[in-house]
């Protein structure tokens, strides 16, 4: 038998992990609930029809598929055999699959907004912490299986809904003490470009070459812009705007100077401003930064954009969003604009346990051990620890008799901080002695006094 492995790009969790996953989820959800976002959750999977072609051609290629079990029915199980047959021979049959794994959790809130609109109060705002699934290469930072933590706002077309979902951001990355920036653009402005490069329908080819920017350089975007068919000057264009420097003032006078003619960017540029300015009396601008290399390769954005970056970390994006306003028309509900932001837990994780962030707190669990010393004496503390509980005090009582230096290793081992006592003495005094193994403190306590105590 082969030694027991994980699928490539997944992992398992520790409790300590787990602790700290949840202390990330449990301060954003509180920040998303404060915000007045309301809890969704949708299935695992999704019908492939529902994902495919959302994403892009390089998004598309990282959902995973389901392949169909084909075992209840004869029917299907033989429709499904003759799909892999064809596969194969190396032609292509939809019998294989009918369902993926969710690509991210905005494509299933779209479709959950169609199919529920009539019945949902508008603007709908919601927020949704579940896994997600991406057949990408793992590497630092990149993983096949993460959380996701979204909130959207659908149903409204007032740019107030950008600007509360960059106060989310930084209340929910204050609250987490990890100092981050947020860079904003608008897919407006890159519209513009494209115009400026050839046509609207260079858009996609000209988002995903500028969203490789930071991992391939510019050269390399360089020769991907020239086989997609840009000429020499539109790529001088290109490269003049993706060179813009600056503060937000002195970049966006920059954009107006080289694309400032054209009604899309001149559109982009006031919706922009307007997030700036509001933020400024908030006191948040300094964190939000104007960046136009910032081209968030999906296709279904179509104004402001965001992403947020760690400081002093070389971790990728832990969070990104922006605008679809039409997103499910791709379900037959047009005229239902949208807005929304996601936070990258598995990234946010590996930057705070880098910069060593979370609380010593959260990894304790059990406050207190009662040792076990003998049957009566077992049953002693049982009771005792069963008051504690009901004071919502952590507690276990060590499952046999064993001696003291076994009892207290297993303490120390677990950072249980608390033991309490009880031997044949105690129990005839009605009373237990209570040490902290961090301090060293030994007390003397009543068996009616230890619910009240203060541990």
């Amino acid at each position: 038998m082969s030694k027991p492995s994980l699928p490539q790009g997944t992992r398992d969790f520790n409790a300590a992990t787990v602790q700290k996953r949840q202390y990330i989820f449990q301060t954003i959800k509180s920040v998303f609930e404060l915000y007045g976002f309301q809890a969704l959750e949708t299935p695992a999977m999704e019908n492939l029809e529902t994902l495919m072609g959302k994403y892009g051609e390089e998004g598309d290629k990282l959902i995973f598929k389901i392949l169909n079990n084909g075992l209840d029915l004869p029917q299907k199980k033989e429709q499904t055999l003759e799909g892999i047959e064809k596969l194969f021979e190396g032609k292509s049959s939809a019998a294989i699959t009918e369902r993926a794994l969710r690509y991210d959790l905005t494509i299933p809130f779209a479709r959950y907004v169609a199919m529920h609109h009539g019945s949902l109060t508008f603007p709908f705002k919601r927020y949704q912490i579940q896994p997600v699934w991406r057949a990408d290469r793992p590497q630092k930072g990149r993983y096949r299986e993460f959380y996701q933590c979204d909130a959207d706002v659908v149903g409204s077309d007032s740019l107030l809904n950008e600007v509360d979902l960059m106060s989310v951001y930084l209340t929910a990355f204050d609250n987490l003490k990890l100092p981050v920036s947020v860079k904003i653009n608008n897919r407006k402005i890159l519209l513009g470009l494209a115009q400026l490069c050839g046509g609207e329908e260079k858009l996609i080819d000209l988002t995903i070459a500028i969203d490789k920017l930071d991992k391939i350089g510019w050269e390399k975007v360089q020769e991907e812009l020239k086989n997609k068919g840009f000429s020499d000057q539109q790529q001088k264009i290109v490269q003049q705007y993706l060179t813009i420097t600056g503060s937000n003032d002195e970049k966006i006078t920059q954009l107006k100077k080289l694309l400032g003619d054209n009604e899309s960017v001149l559109k982009g540029i006031e919706e922009l401003n307007y997030v700036l300015q509001y933020h400024q009396a908030s006191g948040m601008s300094k964190q939000l930064v104007a960046d136009f290399t910032l081209a968030r390769g999906l296709n279904y954005y179509t104004g402001l954009i965001f992403e947020v970056k760690a400081l002093d970390s070389d971790m990728g994006s832990i969070g990104g969003g922006g605008r679809y306003n039409d997103l499910t028309s791709l379900f037959g509900v047009p005229n239902i604009p949208g807005v929304g932001i996601s936070f990258g837990v598995d990234r946010i994780y590996d930057v705070m346990e880098e910069k060593k962030l979370f609380p010593p707190s959260i990894e304790q669990t059990t406050q207190v051990l009662f040792f076990n010393l003998g049957a009566q004496e077992a049953q002693a503390a049982y009771e005792q620890m069963t008051l504690l509980r009901n004071k919502k005090i952590a507690c276990e009582i060590y499952p046999e008799k064993s001696k003291f230096d076994k009892q207290f290793k297993y303490a120390e081992k677990k950072g249980i901080p608390n033991v309490i006592i009880i031997g044949t003495e105690e129990l005839a005094k009605k009373e237990c002695n209570l040490k902290n193994i961090v301090t060293g403190i030994q007390t003397t306590i009543s068996f009616s006094a230890l619910p009240n105590f203060k541990f």
